[in-house]
């Protein structure tokens, strides 16, 4: 099925060398996606069906388009035509052709999968072992479908349930043990008496491992045990549910059980969550604006009908315990909020536009617009309207740009320092 695309307000064309474009990007239609969500963010009519992600930038498998007079044309060959233009010297040398950040507004109604990503370094051996062995790079087991890490963060627009890093195990215990679930015992007795590592690496691979029965046998007592949890009153009420919810969108899901083992956090609007490599992780429910390094690299670890590999998670998942790496935003000028991480494909910043601000020309942009309209002005090339939905990518040209109007907005760039 082709995604839709998202329109943008059409414009006269800027010239072979625009400075500043508006994207027309295309929805990705997973069934865990909102059927309206994206609809109403973007201006349009839901259609009846889930919307999950749109995406914004130059990935090969659905990449933003935009056109300076001669039609359409995909962002990811605008850029290899003249990467130094487009990216910008500093970008380009270290990333050759490729803008190495992507941007999503993410729509979840139900739950994604548990999953996690890889590190630097086992993304470029794991694709190179996969090419040698000439697995199709679009079969449903193939893990690693490009060379690159993906570091992510993920900037809640509205209430946002997710799952991140795994929690202290005595914790875990003391939470399952207060179930009504025997088949769990086992396992709490793991996470009780084991050293940290040793016990959650045990507990999730024995849950997923297809062959074994226990985790199927764990789920049917899990599943109804944190529904009467979630509706009694208590410290963790709120968890409970948040499992439940998964437990209802995946039945007979062993990795229900994986998930228990994940700490649960809910995300303010505003808030931000970083997610680093080998850290295991999953998005519930809620509206958010993503942003990630450009890669497609993902092993699941449950609560999906896709490929789990215990054996490649065992190698990939970092399993010490620890708190969820929450992002607060540091102030800037002009009203610009920063979430700063140490990512070096990407930066993500937030700017209340009240009247005028100043966008400093450091190397290629994406802005999102998500409330209000924004006149952007930046030379060469033409000035543009932004309103609730669009986005536009602003080529490393050297020029400064100035917004006017009110809108909030949401950036991206390439950080010339990441934050340690």
């Amino acid at each position: 099925m082709t995604p839709p695309h998202h329109p943008a307000h059409p414009l006269p064309a800027a010239g072979p060398l625009s400075a500043a474009d508006l994207l027309t990007n295309r929805i990705r239609p997973y069934p865990w996606g909102s059927t309206t969500a994206i609809a109403r963010l973007t201006g349009r009519r839901p259609t009846g069906e889930p919307e999950a992600e749109l995406w914004m930038g130059a990935h090969p498998d659905s990449p933003s388009t935009l056109d300076r007079g001669n039609g359409p044309e995909p962002l990811d060959q605008v850029i290899a035509r003249d990467p130094h233009h487009e990216l910008g010297r500093r970008v380009a040398q270290r990333y050759g052709a490729r803008l190495p950040f992507l941007v999503k507004l993410l729509a979840a109604e139900h739950a994604l999968s548990v999953q996690v990503h890889p590190s630097a370094d086992q993304a470029e051996a794991g694709y190179a072992a996969e090419e040698a062995a000439g697995v199709p790079r679009d079969a449903a087991h193939r893990i690693y479908r490009d060379r690159h890490h993906k570091p992510e963060l993920l900037c809640a627009l509205d209430d946002f349930d997710a799952l991140c890093g795994f929690r202290d195990p005595a914790a875990t215990a003391a939470l399952m043990a207060s179930l009504d679930a025997p088949a769990l015992a086992p396992w709490i007795a793991t996470l009780r008496s084991a050293d940290p590592a040793t016990a959650l690496r045990t507990v999730l691979t024995e849950a997923l491992d297809a062959d074994r029965a226990g985790g199927e046998e764990a789920v049917a007592e899990l599943a109804p045990a944190l529904e009467r949890a979630a509706g009694t009153p208590g410290p963790h009420s709120a968890t409970f549910a948040a499992y439940a919810a998964a437990g209802r969108d995946y039945p007979g899901d062993p990795g229900l059980v994986a998930a228990l083992l994940l700490n649960h956090v809910r995300l303010r609007p505003g808030q931000a969550l970083f997610l680093d490599a080998r850290v295991p992780h999953a998005y519930l429910h809620g509206t958010g604006v993503e942003i990630m390094a450009n890669s497609d690299n993902v092993l699941r670890c449950g609560l999906t009908p896709k490929h789990v590999d215990v054996q490649a998670l065992a190698t990939v998942v970092d399993f010490r315990p620890g708190p969820p790496t929450l992002v607060p935003p540091t102030g800037g000028v002009d009203g610009e909020l920063h979430y700063r991480t140490p990512a070096a494909e990407f930066a993500l910043s937030r700017l209340d536009l009240l009247g005028r601000a100043t966008l400093a020309a450091d190397g290629p942009q994406i802005l999102l617009c998500t409330e209000g309209s924004a006149e952007l002005h930046r030379s060469p090339g033409r000035s543009l309207t932004l309103r609730r939905g669009d986005s536009a990518f602003l080529s490393a040209t050297g020029a400064q740009a100035e917004l006017r109007g009110t809108a909030t907005l949401y950036r991206a760039r390439v950080p010339e320092h990441p934050a340690v």
